[in-house]
């Protein structure tokens, strides 16, 4: 039985992109043992490439009031509310082994009050979703609350950033119809032997 495609839209050849674009691929097939779909996804675009992983990194790498799992966790539970399969595979792989909790991932992406996360958690949830499914209902009262369960607000910027760009990278995954590399479903469900 062969691969099932990528993509609706034309995957280019690693050598035939950019030299910054296969630069940046190589380096995350180096770190991360295979190049995950999106990246072949989105090479055929360059320039779209190039801004969607600065702002991808701008938002999922920095340091602030967010840790690196919480930052994983707003795009899980918006993926799953947004029905995207790719982003809920491979960003619940990372956040598996971000937060260190096999579970934790299944959770967010089905019923984020369900999960095992701390009132502080739900509260950025509660926020992430609302502005994943219907922004233009944000009040200053979601701020407050956001406020009040010790969020600052660089951190309400971030939470909702992240959920409005993953909303973006839900869509065009569902565009493109992006399969989910077979390598992230297993990560970090067992332990390392």
């Amino acid at each position: 039985m062969s691969q099932p495609t990528i993509s609706r839209f034309p995957v280019p050849e690693l050598g035939d992109l950019p030299d910054d674009i296969r630069e940046k691929i190589l380096a995350v097939q180096e770190k991360s043992g295979f190049v995950p779909n999106v990246f072949l996804t989105l090479a055929h675009r360059p320039d779209e490439f190039r801004a969607f992983f600065a702002y991808h990194d701008a938002l999922m790498e920095k340091d602030g009031g967010l840790t690196k799992a919480e930052r994983e966790m707003i795009v899980v539970a918006t993926s799953g509310a947004n029905s995207c399969l790719y982003c809920v595979v491979a960003h619940g792989a990372i956040l598996r082994i971000r937060a260190k909790n096999p579970r934790l991932a299944d959770q967010l992406a089905t019923n984020h009050r369900k999960a095992e996360i701390t009132p502080r958690q739900r509260a950025m949830l509660d926020f992430a979703l609302k502005v994943a499914l219907n922004s233009a209902a944000v009040e200053d009262a979601d701020l407050e609350a956001l406020r009040a369960a010790g969020f600052s607000d660089q951190d309400a910027w971030d939470i909702g950033a992240i959920a409005a760009f993953f909303a973006l990278s839900n869509r065009l995954a569902n565009l493109a119809s992006m399969r989910p590399n077979d390598e992230f479903y297993l990560l970090g469900r067992l332990p390392k032997g």
